[in-house]
């Protein structure tokens, strides 16, 4: 009984898509990746597995613990992709190492990483992204999160708010009090996890005057519209900063043009992985879910590992946490669109696998009953199927 249990049984932190909940996903899919075409993304598809080593060639961040191992049958650990990145900066740094810049790549894709599964969090689960790699410009920026933006509302999204902040900015502030790399390592691992209790007792440790810490302490809630990089001009004293807060201003003049800056404001708090992130980053919140739909940034420096050299950026958005999230919202993701059901009596089989594929040839969703079967049998049928239309040869 227990042996018949486990077969019906799916691994931790995995789901079934049952056919109303596939069509919708799948949907969004295709939705999204016409738009990454239409921007003149290209398409590329990894792997599933990869060799440990490839995935964690980045050693400031401790990945091992998220990840799926196994091994071949040389004994080389190979691990499942936690992240779509990682690949696709092999792919450049190999395959891709002679292609003319800037290039920009799309995928859409299942992630696998090992942690506590909940709503809109599972061990496996499926990102849609692009990457635009060979620019450091900040137009380079803004069409990443411009068309960030554009994918979600592009799913039926329509309510939704982008934090934007730059790494820079925050490295800068803490190198122009000298704090050691211990002191930034701590204020910086607060404010990644968001954890201002932490962050203001590093503050208050630090050997510095009364009005460096009051600076320091506004990091966390440097946040709001345009008048808060007017505001964070006064405190950034060193070129880093203010370069931060310049690229800042030109993305969101940029984002404007594309008519997309009402769903932005800035959050110069926001740093996301430091080790990672070298420049813009950004995260997109909803009402209802307690974590972001999509992120992303500039990351200059992960392709110099891959022996490709070049500045990069890109975003990655959750399909999970989208559907999740037009679903909280009463929007719900697209149906599957059901034209006809053709039915008929005994003897009229031949006539109705005619009907069926001459529907089919003029585009429309079409299924045939498999057996003979009454009018009213059949137009039972066609109310449960979900067919908007009964073709009955009788």
């Amino acid at each position: 009984m227990g042996n018949e249990n486990q077969v019906l049984e799916i691994p931790y932190g995995t789901r079934d898509y049952l056919p109303g909940e596939a069509t919708g996903k799948r949907a969004i899919e295709t939705q999204l990746a016409r738009l990454f075409a239409l921007w003149g993304y290209d398409e590329v598809v990894t792997p599933t597995i990869e060799y440990l080593d490839t995935l964690t060639m980045d050693s400031g961040r401790t990945l091992t613990p998220q990840l799926f191992k196994l091994f071949d049958k040389g004994g080389r650990t190979l691990a499942l992709r936690h992240e779509m990145t990682t690949p696709i900066a092999r792919v450049v740094g190999s395959r891709l190492k002679d292609a003319p810049l800037p290039l920009k790549l799309s995928y859409i894709s299942s992630v696998f990483r090992s942690e506590q599964s909940q709503m809109g969090r599972q061990c496996e689960f499926y990102q849609a992204g692009v990457e635009l790699v060979g620019s450091a410009s900040a137009a380079a920026d803004a069409e990443v999160l411009a068309l960030a933006i554009q994918s979600l509302l592009r799913s039926g999204l329509k309510s939704f708010q982008v934090c934007l902040g730059q790494v820079e900015f925050a490295a800068g502030i803490m190198e122009q009090y000298r704090l050691s790399d211990d002191d930034q390592q701590a204020l910086k691992d607060a404010l990644e996890q968001h954890d201002l209790v932490a962050y203001d007792a590093a503050v208050e440790a630090l050997p510095l005057a009364a009005q460096a810490k009051k600076n320091l302490r506004q990091l966390p809630v440097l946040s709001g519209g345009e008048d808060v990089l007017t505001k964070a001009y006064s405190l950034a004293l060193g070129e880093k900063s203010r370069r931060a807060l310049d690229n800042l201003s030109a993305v969101y003049r940029l984002l404007a043009s594309y008519g997309v800056d009402r769903f932005v404001r800035f959050d110069l708090g926001l740093i996301r992985d430091f080790s990672y992130y070298t420049g813009l980053v950004f995260e997109v919140y909803t009402a209802g879910l307690g974590y972001p739909l999509a992120g992303g940034g500039r990351y200059d420096h992960m392709l110099s590992d891959f022996g490709c050299a070049c500045p990069a950026t890109g975003f990655a958005l959750g399909i999970e946490r989208v559907l999740l999230a037009l679903e909280r919202q009463g929007i719900g993701a697209p149906a599957a669109h059901k034209d006809v059901f053709v039915a008929y009596a005994a003897g009229k089989e031949e006539e109705a696998v005619n009907r069926a594929s001459s529907l089919r040839s003029e585009g429309k969703v079409a299924e045939l009953a498999l057996v003979p079967m009454t009018k009213a049998d059949a137009a039972h049928a066609q109310t449960e199927k979900g067919y908007a239309a009964l073709v009955y040869l009788g």
